[in-house]
């Protein structure tokens, strides 16, 4: 507790007479001591300046350490009694209060310092100017990435509590709070808890006897460069304090009629107060204030600012009419120059139509259709047609009046004024903003769904959307704007789906409902963030002009569609429609239920026909309930005349792939995590991301996940995480988690399918001859930035080094993944990307023959791009001979060509002499008769066989001699020799 000090003088007595003056007089205060170990202290008196007092009152036994003084009243030290406090001021009694914020009250500090400190003392300079910020009636928290600490200290002698009132507008924004005392830290963390752009949330904690340090902590989570909007924090009360020794003044603008009041009470509007008043003040003429005020400004001229328009209630004749009115509270003069006068009302016009699935009734409003029955809102209900059925929803596009499952309201948390007016008034053919009580409240616009059911005629899909909500806005914006669309699921946890910022054309916008659930939408729009007395931007609006809804449990109808029948061999045969097995559609010609083909899904919105069954993607399968396709980690493809089968479950599990760190403007550390479902799984969306959580990477213990509303699951998402700063009072931040692939588009070597391409120019060029495998995935659920949603690419390359798992990388250029936030791209390398092995994949190596035994190897064509599949066949042996015959070939071929060329050798020497010896007879013929004669020939005639031996010149053998003595005696002639060499000096002669 604050020390408190009611002064005292010596020279007076209380209630006394006055001391004489004798006596040495100073001014004192009183104070008690600390309590002993028995619960008791004593009251003493000390002096208020250092010197000697010889007259002070004496120590007076005090009140018990556990004594406190009820609201409304404190502790008078002199008389150690109970006190009412006067008017103009307020007592907790035992507590303490604080809900004025023109300034940080005394005993709070503002701490500021990063959530991930670094080394760079520049950055951490940078969150000096971050701060907690007094704005009147609450106070407000930092928006940026900074960690500010908003802290208080008190000492309570008993156990007591801390309350406090806060809105927490954005959940990209974390907030904490936290005590400190002797007994450890007790910690709340905020975040974890609903937040909403229009509801005041409270808290209450117990606090321990003793000293206790309590901590206010906020960090923004900035990534993308927007700015998160502040928690304001209002009204905080703490109780336990042992006593109250004076009682606390109305702040300005406040004030306390009666003695013994526990509060203050604010001004009325046109009224204002000092410090410490009894009563308000009126505000002078051509002045005004607003409530709270505590002073008054001059009333401005009026101008087009100051009113707005509405439209009135269909009358009993089905008219209606425009008027025109004051934004309240009027502060605007309409009787100075300058000023414009309030419009005169419009000229009455017919009411629009009913909305489709009501009807017009006889006072001219507008009914629900019987069940059963439709409308498209211009005639009476009718009964949909034997085999049909009511298509129930709500379809809102003429605002006469607000339907009666919507509601509008007003919300700011600095100005109660805001509660009682129309956040939203009806316009005929739109909805749109009201005009407020300031450009800062929240314009509050909701519509209740009580839950969804499929109709029959759509029972046959299963794709988990129980029912959809579609609708087309504009903003018109001059600052700041910033339009909301949230959900809130069984009243439990209200999430922004999207928020559009600044002006917007017409546009649709359209969001799934995933769970069965009731829900209730809302949209919220804020003309500015920033809090200011004069209105800028009452012109600034937003307009609805369409709002439908699907499948709505009990809703109303505004067409029939066709349904499936009975079949005629039931005993219940007849034209009731029944609802068809998850995956068949309606036949067209019989109207019964007949199931999907193979590799087909149910899409669209309907199920009539068998166009409603989509054939899947290349490389994709549908699952049993034909409600999505997916890979069942196999695919086959064919190349030159060559068929590559891949076999890819070992990459089948989730994988997930962190990117960074990344650092914001002012230095915030944080991480993109990806959970990565590539096939399997029977086509469940296995990728789970989800928000605060303090694991990241745990998947073991998730729990019943369909109870969070931040839990994303899909093929692949993607959350934004901030880790813990090691200080033991923060965790791993989890937040913006989104997914970014709902449907399986398909798997191929091709780089486009169906509009997505995979840019494989992002990469490095693919060093194998296998071909990247490209799976295409998309989210159709539509963003501000990706009109027609988000999709993403991941690459599947073979790397043999790479282990079975693999690695996954993404784009260079691209480090968050994605290089336009629409589409995001990813390599994934490994060994299990390359194909199954196959004969081809391999060759033969024969060894040499060793001791009669040949051996047979097979190894693997090299590099080797293949896995699994078929097996190296073992190593074998032979038997084989030492001379191998390809050798025994050769000598054989060698001998033959010798023997040839010997043969033929010996055959042209034999000629050769032969010619020789009928030279030798010509010579010798032309000798004898002194002439040569006519040569006819020197050859031999073809058959010609030579009749006479060869004459040597040389010695004739004897072999020789008898030939020729023999050949002469046969043929009865004489012949005779003639030596041709002249030197020979012996000639023969036979005759």
């Amino acid at each position: 507790m604050p020390l408190t000090r009611q002064r005292m003088t010596c020279c007076r007595a209380l209630n006394g007479p006055i001391r004489p003056p004798t006596a040495v007089c100073c001014d004192y205060y009183y104070q008690y001591t600390e309590c002993d170990s028995t619960g008791s202290r004593w009251r003493v008196a000390i002096p208020l300046s250092s010197g000697s007092c010889s007259d002070l009152p004496s120590p007076t036994k005090g009140t018990d350490c556990s004594f406190s003084c009820p609201a409304g009243m404190f502790l008078e030290m002199s008389s150690q009694l109970c006190t009412p406090c006067a008017a103009g001021s307020y007592s907790l009694g035992s507590g303490l209060r604080f809900d004025q914020w023109d300034a940080i009250p005394a005993g709070f500090t503002s701490l500021a310092s990063f959530l991930d400190p670094g080394p760079n003392v520049e950055d951490i300079q940078a969150c000096n100017s971050s701060s907690w910020t007094p704005q009147g009636v609450y106070l407000e928290s930092n928006r940026d990435e900074c960690t500010v600490s908003l802290v208080y200290a008190v000492h309570l002698e008993k156990q007591g509590s801390v309350s406090f009132t806060y809105q927490y507008p954005d959940n990209n924004i974390f907030f904490e709070f936290y005590v400190s005392n002797a007994n450890g830290t007790q910690k709340v963390t905020c975040s974890d808890s609903e937040y909403s752009l229009a509801v005041e949330n409270g808290a209450h904690i117990h606090l321990k006897s003793g000293t206790n340090i309590l901590y206010w902590r906020t960090t923004g989570i900035i990534v993308g460069g927007k700015m998160v909007k502040p928690v304001l924090l209002k009204n905080i009360q703490i109780e336990g304090v042992a006593y109250t020794s004076q009682c606390f003044p109305c702040r300005p603008g406040w004030f306390s009629p009666t003695p013994g009041s526990s509060s203050c009470q604010a001004c009325p509007s046109n009224t204002y107060s000092r410090k410490g008043a009894s009563s308000c003040l009126p505000c002078p003429e051509h002045y005004y204030s607003h409530e709270g005020w505590a002073e008054c400004k001059v009333r401005p001229p009026c101008s087009e600012k100051d009113y707005f328009q509405i439209h009135t209630a269909c009358d009993s004749e089905g008219k209606t009419q425009v008027l025109y009115r004051w934004v309240e509270p009027k502060i605007c003069v309409e009787n100075i120059t300058g000023a414009v006068k309030l419009p005169a009302t419009g000229q009455r016009e017919p009411c629009p139509p009913c909305n489709p699935g009501y009807y017009n009734s006889n006072d001219s409003t507008c009914l629900p259709c019987p069940p059963g029955t439709h409308s498209d809102g211009t005639y009476v209900c009718v009964e949909c047609p034997a085999g049909t059925e009511p298509v129930l929803g709500y379809e809102y596009k003429w605002w006469n009046v607000l339907p009666p499952n919507m509601k509008t309201s007003c919300f700011n948390v600095g100005n109660s004024k805001c509660d009682d007016m129309n956040g939203w008034e009806v316009a005929g053919d739109h909805v749109r903003s009201g005009a407020g009580s300031s450009d800062n409240d929240y314009l509050i616009l909701s519509l209740h769904v009580p839950g969804f059911k499929v109709p029959a005629s759509l029972s046959g899909m299963t794709g988990g959307e129980f029912g959809r909500i579609t609708f087309v806005f504009e903003t018109i914006c001059s600052a700041d704007c910033e339009l909301y669309f949230m959900m809130d699921v069984n009243s439990k946890s209200t999430t922004v789906v999207e928020s559009w910022e600044g002006s917007k054309g017409k546009q649709a916008f359209s969001h799934s409902m995933t769970r069965n659930a009731s829900v209730t939408y809302t949209w919220a729009f804020q003309r500015t963030s920033h809090a200011l007395d004069v209105r800028r931007y009452v012109s600034d609006t937003v307009k609805i002009y369409s709002i439908s809804v699907t499948n709505v449990l009990e809703g109303v109808a505004s067409a029939c569609r066709a349904c499936a029948l009975v079949p005629q061999n039931s005993q219940r045969a007849g034209s009731s429609c029944v609802p068809c097995p998850a995956g068949f559609f309606i036949d067209r010609d019989t109207n019964r239920c007949q199931e999907c083909p193979s590799n087909t899904y149910l899409s669209g919105r309907h199920t009539y026909g068998q166009d409603a069954c989509i054939a899947c993607g290349p490389g994709s399968i549908s699952n049993k309930e034909h409600s999505r396709c997916f890979s069942d980690c196999s695919f086959t493809h064919t190349e030159n005349n060559r068929t590559l089968t891949f076999d890819l479950s070992p990459m089948s599990d989730v994988a997930s792939l962190i990117l960074g760190p990344s650092f914001t403007s002012k230095g915030t550390k944080y991480l993109h995590l990806f959970n990565i479902s590539l096939c399997g799984h029977q086509g469940k969306r296995a990728a789970i991301c989800t928000d605060n959580v303090t694991d990241v990477s745990s998947k073991d213990d998730q729990g019943d996940l369909s109870q969070f509303v931040n839990t994303v699951d899909s093929f692949l998402c993607q959350s934004t995480i901030i880790p813990g700063d090691g200080r033991g009072f923060r965790m791993a931040i989890s937040s913006q988690s989104i997914s970014l692939a709902d449907t399986f588009m398909g798997a191929t070597v091709d780089t486009v399918l169906y509009g997505v391409n995979a840019k494989p120019d992002l990469f490095p060029e693919n060093p194998n001859d296998v071909p990247d495998i490209n799976f295409f995935y998309r989210s159709t659920q539509a963003t501000a930035s990706c009109d027609q949603g988000r999709s993403s690419v991941i690459t599947v390359r073979c790397d043999p080094e790479n282990s079975d798992r693999g690695q996954i990388s993404v784009p260079s250029s691209c480090p968050a993944g994605t290089c336009d936030g629409c589409t995001f791209h990813f390599l994934w390398e490994s060994a299990s990307a390359c194909p199954r092995c196959t004969e081809a994949d391999y060759h033969l190596i024969e060894g040499a023959c060793k001791g009669g035994v040949q051996e047979t190897l097979y190894v693997w064509n090299e590099p080797k791009l293949c896995t699994k599949g078929v097996a190296l066949p073992p190593r074998s042996s032979a038997p084989c001979e030492v001379i191998a015959l390809w050798l025994k070939v050769g000598l054989g071929v060698g001998a033959f060509v010798t023997v040839l060329l010997v043969s033929l050798t010996f055959y042209f020497w034999k000629k050769n002499k032969r010619l020789e010896y009928k030279y030798s007879r010509l010579v010798m013929s032309a000798n004898k008769e002194g002439e040569l004669p006519a040569a006819d020939s020197c050859a031999l005639a073809e058959g010609e066989e030579a009749e006479d031996d060869v004459v040597y010149t040389q010695k004739p053998s004897l072999l020789g001699k008898l030939r020729a003595i023999a050949n002469k005696h046969e043929k009865g002639e004489s012949s005779e020799s003639v030596q041709l060499n002249s030197s020979q000096a012996d000639r023969w002669v036979f005759g």
